[in-house]
């Protein structure tokens, strides 16, 4: 069995057909989701990219982890799926982006050589890297934004892509009046990219996935992770006018969100990315580009299962679907993702088993409240093994796969350190304080600020788009404490003693009788008589003591 783990970055939930879009036809998303499961409310553990994925390859919480934001490294020793498959014999693959920050200072501090195969994986969330790509590779005053060498501009030069960065020249900027019109600007993203289609960051990585699973023998996990439909918001003809005005949708928001709107919130609405997304012409230049960038995707999966259906592959191949987070796309005045309206933070997320188990729930969708660490545990499970529950957090999909109701979970969380926000230090005295926690139980949502700060409530049975925030006003301080003591009966939940699974305590426990060790006993009556016998000597002796003379 293998597992095919792709994950698209900042593609929204309602953005593929199965889900319900009524302009943008993904008939390849459509068909992993006609023979699997299609779970409906999926819920990202933090809506930025490094926390999102680190909380993805872990299995782990954002503040379990504590790789809160991007580029706060995930810390040496903390293991992540990939350690947990290769116990039970299934490599695991990287073939694009992680957002991994290495913890540099942790590996030198315990002398492990970056490149040690050791030094390798704890620099990739663990994974053995076929390509790594984190599709960034924009030019700032100090150089390069990342300062890996990008396999994807050595391709491009290798085409004859003119320059030193062709992914900026070319790949994500067009032609304006025979100048390179760059894709940072709103202005150009309706654009075509100046490139050809087939050498587009999409197919690209599409053709190296190919590469890799004609190498492998198997088992193996391979993580598929596209940069798009990510920004730069720009794609190649034919896609970048496929789509126009008639298919951007108007904005899901209402000016009363500006009434009394929370502190957070506020300082959101005022920053740089919502303020361009609440411009109208912004919107119609970057949606019909988003979702040529969506299409695009979706063809280029439809090479990848054609090549799974031509080689029988697919017949031992799990497929899942999913994103790091969403985008708003001026939704609630906003662009971007970082906060917790379902825009942001709820997932696609469609999982296909070719197992004969899964026969019973083929084409289905499921309701269930799921988190995106549910998928380390599902891989551990479909690999073989046994879920380590004292260090994935997860819960495995599998039940839900096979038809089955098992005892679930009763709301989600995710959360948010915007202590590197410019207003990470203006809106708390302590960036200890810069923290956000959202908890969901399906019909209401709470989202908690530190610091001082009321709450925000939304109840999507009434207010399905989230533009009421009822703790502005009174009336709700019961339902507000109900869901407080949700967060709170999650905070207290065991997340550190990740050395010591519950049956290695369980083993433990009276093991040091065993071995002679025995206090605070009177008479040794308080414990089996064959502990004590070698000190009391055999039945009807007495005891004489050694001869020191």
């Amino acid at each position: 069995m293998n597992i095919l783990f792709i994950m698209y970055d900042q593609l929204r939930f309602d953005y593929l057909s199965c889900a319900g879009h009524p302009h943008l036809h993904t008939p390849n998303f459509d068909r992993v989701a006609a023979k699997g499961v299609r779970f409906t409310n999926a819920y990202c553990q933090s809506p930025i990219c490094g926390a999102s994925r680190m909380s993805f390859y872990t299995g782990r919480y954002a503040s379990s982890h504590g790789a809160q934001w991007n580029g706060y490294p995930l810390r040496v020793g903390e293991q992540t799926m990939c350690d947990h498959l290769r116990k039970v014999g299934m490599d695991c693959w990287l073939i694009g982006k992680t957002h991994m920050k290495a913890d540099a200072e942790g590996m030198a501090r315990l002398g492990l050589e970056p490149d040690s195969l050791i030094g390798a994986r704890q620099a990739e969330c663990g994974f053995d890297a076929w390509v790594r790509d984190d599709g960034l590779w924009a030019e700032g005053p100090d150089g390069f934004y990342d300062e890996k060498r990008s396999p994807y501009n050595e391709y491009l030069k290798s085409k004859g892509y003119d320059g030193d960065n062709p992914w900026a020249q070319n790949a994500n900027a067009g032609v304006k009046d025979g100048q390179i019109a760059s894709a940072w600007m709103f202005d150009n993203c309706d654009l075509p990219a100046n490139i050809r289609e087939e050498d587009s960051e999409t197919p690209w990585l599409t053709q190296k996935t190919i590469e890799f699973m004609e190498a492998q023998t198997g088992p193996w996990c391979a993580h598929v992770s596209y940069i798009k439909p990510h920004w730069p918001y720009i794609v190649p003809a034919p896609y970048h006018d496929m789509y126009g005005a008639n298919h951007v949708p108007a904005p899901t928001r209402s000016e009363d969100e500006w009434r009394d709107a929370h502190p957070v919130f506020h300082a959101f609405l005022k920053g740089k990315v919502a303020e361009a997304f609440q411009r109208e012409e912004v919107r119609q230049k970057v949606i019909p580009a988003y979702m040529g960038l969506i299409k695009q995707c979706d063809d280029q999966l439809g090479v990848i299962l054609d090549y799974l259906d031509r080689t029988g592959k697919a017949d031992d191949t799990m497929i899942v679907l999913t994103s790091d987070h969403g985008d708003y796309l001026g939704d609630h005045w906003m662009g971007e993702k970082d906060l917790f309206h379902d825009p942001s933070v709820k997932i696609p997320m469609i999982v296909y088993d070719p197992r004969p188990e899964a026969n019973a729930t083929r084409g289905t969708t499921c309701d269930a409240l799921v988190e995106s660490l549910d998928l380390a545990a599902t891989f551990v499970e479909v690999a073989g093994g046994e879920v380590p529950g004292h260090i994935i957090e997860g819960r495995s999909l599998l039940p839900w796969l096979r038809g089955d109701t098992p005892d679930w979970r009763d709301f989600v969380i995710s959360e948010y350190d915007y202590s590197a926000r410019p207003f990470g230090e203006t809106l708390v005295s302590r960036s200890a304080d810069a923290r956000l926690f959202m908890v969901f139980d399906g019909r209401w949502k709470l989202i908690h600020a530190e610091g001082g700060f009321r709450p925000m409530l939304f109840d999507l049975e009434t207010d399905p788009d989230e533009l009421n925030d009822l703790a502005r006003g009174p009336g709700y301080e019961d339902q507000i404490a109900r869901m407080r003591g949700l967060l709170a009966q999650w905070g207290l939940r065991l997340s550190q003693r990740v050395t010591k699974s519950d049956a290695d305590i369980a083993a433990m426990r009276g093991k040091s009788l065993r071995r002679g060790i025995l206090p605070f006993l009177y008479d040794g009556s308080e414990v089996p008589g064959e502990l004590v016998e070698k000190y009391r000597g055999p039945a009807g002796t007495d005891y004489t003591p050694p001869d020191k003379g």
